[in-house]
């Protein structure tokens, strides 16, 4: 695939370089600014921008901001937001503005190579890969008001790894129950969510934005 990578230091950007090249992937720029992230991305259209959120001149939510103006001019550009922070609004406003292609993890907790790579594939296919950490957070800013209350700690379960991009086998495998049993879990989530078939949009993207936005 082709990436372009935003990220202020130095030393992070050209390992992610060299990361990326060993694996086969071509990284058609890298730069450490917001602004320049636009500029090339808007010349590349590549398959995947992977994009830190703190970054210059203020260092606070230029590269997120960065990010929601790349998912609405070339939304067929994936965004893998890498960071050592959630930023709760704009990471809100990110996954409800998309139906796939979007991903959050958070740097300190990325602990193998694969995992990252894993990732960035998943979200460059239209899939969605989210720390459960960064999950949490988003939920524990929802919770005075949480519209699944009706659903059960298992389904629950079952809807976290949901928003973290596993499909219904990973579920299983990762809950350690039977995939007749998380296929279960997940029809219920939609019946109790109100989430019918007839609207034209994924109901498990509809499912895991509610789960994140409240």
């Amino acid at each position: 695939m082709r990436v372009v990578i935003a990220d202020d230091s130095v030393l992070l950007r050209e390992g992610l370089v060299r990361l990326l090249e060993e694996e086969g992937h071509e990284v058609v720029a890298a730069v450490g600014d917001a602004e320049a992230l636009l500029v090339e991305v808007a010349r590349w259209v590549p398959d995947a921008a992977v994009v830190d959120v703190r970054m210059p001149p203020t260092h606070t939510d230029e590269g997120l901001r960065a990010a929601l103006r790349v998912r609405a001019e070339h939304p067929g550009v994936a965004v893998l937001v890498l960071s050592q922070y959630v930023e709760r609004r704009y990471a809100t406003e990110l996954l409800a503005g998309s139906s796939g292609g979007v991903g959050y993890l958070l740097k300190d907790r990325v602990s193998e190579v694969g995992e990252f790579l894993d990732a960035l594939e998943r979200v460059a296919g239209g899939g969605a890969a989210f720390d459960p950490e960064v999950v949490r957070r988003l939920l524990a800013h929802a919770g005075r008001a949480d519209p699944l209350a009706r659903l059960t700690p298992r389904e629950r379960d079952v809807l976290e790894q949901m928003a973290q991009g596993w499909n219904n086998p990973s579920v299983a495998a990762r809950l350690h129950v039977s995939l007749s049993a998380v296929e279960k879990h997940v029809n219920a989530i939609f019946d109790k969510l109100d989430l019918d078939r007839g609207t034209g949009h994924s109901r498990r993207v509809r499912a895991v934005l509610r789960y994140l936005g409240a």
